[in-house]
Parts: structure tokens; sequence; C-alpha cells
């Protein structure tokens, strides 16, 4: 799904496998890649307090402030979702998520330092598949809500 989305969307990338280690997080998929693991996003499925998805992309060598995200969006919390609830909101399998082609329509944030890369390297859908583009196309096509919500 997520490679046709980048497609209809007319978004140039770079398709990059690589052999997916679970537990192996995006510091696995930087060294396989040779990029720094700034470079890498992870796309996060959070609920709020309603349980309600939202989807985060992060830079691979941060983590998400649930704290200060919920305090963005203006709600009491937000929590990452169990594996198998993430899998169902967003169609894909935990350690494959795309932010491109998600199952169920959901607001998506991105941190804003994302926007500022000369390139990102992002999950395309599957484990062991990323792909490269530029930050500008993912803005465009995913019009995502750009948030300062990054903690090392």
């Amino acid at each position: 799904m997520a490679v046709r989305v980048l497609r209809q969307n007319k978004v140039e990338f770079t398709p990059h496998l690589y052999a997916w280690e679970a537990r192996g997080g995006t510091s696995t998929s930087a060294r396989h890649l040779g990029v720094d693991e700034h470079v890498v996003i992870k796309t996060l499925i959070f609920e709020d307090d309603a349980k309600k998805p939202l989807c985060i992309l992060m830079h691979g060598d941060r983590e998400v402030s649930a704290k200060n995200l919920a305090r963005h969006i203006g709600t009491k919390s937000v929590a990452p979702c169990a594996p198998e609830v993430a899998d169902r909101h967003s169609g894909y399998q935990v350690g494959g998520t795309s932010p491109f082609g998600l199952k169920r329509a959901m607001p998506v944030y991105c941190e804003a330092s994302i926007a500022e890369l000369p390139r990102i390297y992002i999950n395309g859908g599957a484990r062991g598949f990323l792909v490269g583009i530029a930050p500008a196309d993912l803005l465009r096509v995913l019009k995502p809500a750009l948030v300062s919500v990054a903690t090392t």
C-alpha cells in the first residue's frame, strides 16, 4: 500500500531492503543502510485517552515525549498502542509500519526538525524495507501537523 501511495503522488523514492531483526529498531536499519540513525524515521501509532489512534513520526535516535504530545494536541494523555492494536489501526505489522497508506484515517504528527533534513529513510510498508525520500514529499503527501515533542 505504501509504495502505491508514493507512486500515485509522484514521489521519487529509493527502495532499501535490509535484514530485519526483531527488536533491532532504527539502529539496525541505519547500520544496514550506512546512514545516521537520526535520518531514519520511526512511524509510531499512539492512542489518546479516548482510544483514538494517531500517528507520530520521530527521528530514530529520539523518543516521543507522550506528555508534551498530549499537551500539544489538547488531550489528557497519549500512549503507544500495544503491537496488536497498532497493527489493527495501521494495517501494517509493527516493525513495518509506514505512514503512507494507513488502513484507518488518523491524524499524523511529525517532529518539526525532520522537515529540515536533506533526505530521510522511512518504512515502505514491510519489515526490512525502507524508502529514501525528500522530507518535502512527506509533508506534501501526508500534510502532518509539525510538533516539537522529541526527547533524547
